[in-house]
């Protein structure tokens, strides 16, 4: 894993270091970024899964590559966490247009992260890298969103919150309520699946 600060001017990082302090500062709902001090290319954000998807009740490590040619190229994108989803591949890889086609070099960190939080909402089956999410995306829903679910139950819920570094590890108060909370809402869709 080559660091790529060396290969990006001054100016670009600190534009990239600028971006992400805002990042940090005000975050955008469900999405909290992680610096790397070290190596500012290295960016890690957690995308909280969006209500109403199969991807609810989830937090999902996202990473963004910089690569030397940034921004006139654009990162390329991988989940850290596994996900069944039609635009991800086995290896994490996004498939998205803002990072292919139509990718602009002013377009930011925050608009990246926005955008793959949007491909959890609304999946694009066309341009599928996972072709059987794809397929039972459009030809059986239902399946679909039961093994995204599962695989959210699975993969992206952290039962320990020691898992999560940073500012996230200092809220442990508040925590206990929340875990009461999920728990009925767990038992509440455990109900409700039984009864279908």
């Amino acid at each position: 894993m080559s660091n790529n600060v060396e290969n990006l001017s001054p100016q670009i990082i600190r534009g990239i270091v600028k971006e992400m302090q805002d990042l940090v500062n005000s975050p955008p709902e469900g999405i909290k970024v992680q610096v790397n001090e070290e190596d500012v290319t290295d960016i890690q954000a957690f995308i909280d899964g969006p209500a109403g998807t199969p991807y609810t009740g989830g937090t999902f490590k996202v990473k963004l590559t910089l690569g030397k040619s940034f921004p006139a190229e654009p990162p390329k994108a991988y989940f850290l966490t596994k996900i069944f989803h039609p635009n991800v591949a086995a290896n994490g890889e996004i498939c998205v247009n803002t990072l292919k086609k139509d990718w602009k070099s002013d377009l930011g960190i925050k608009h990246i992260l926005l955008t793959i939080k949007c491909l959890l909402i609304v999946p694009n089956a066309e341009s599928a890298l996972n072709e059987e999410a794809g397929k039972l995306l459009l030809e059986q829903y239902e399946d679909y969103y039961q093994r995204a679910k599962m695989m959210t139950e699975i993969h992206a819920q952290h039962k320990c919150k020691g898992d999560i570094d940073g500012p996230l590890a200092k809220k442990h108060a508040g925590d206990k309520k929340l875990t009461a909370e999920k728990k009925k809402i767990l038992k509440d869709k455990k109900r409700t699946l039984k009864r279908l």
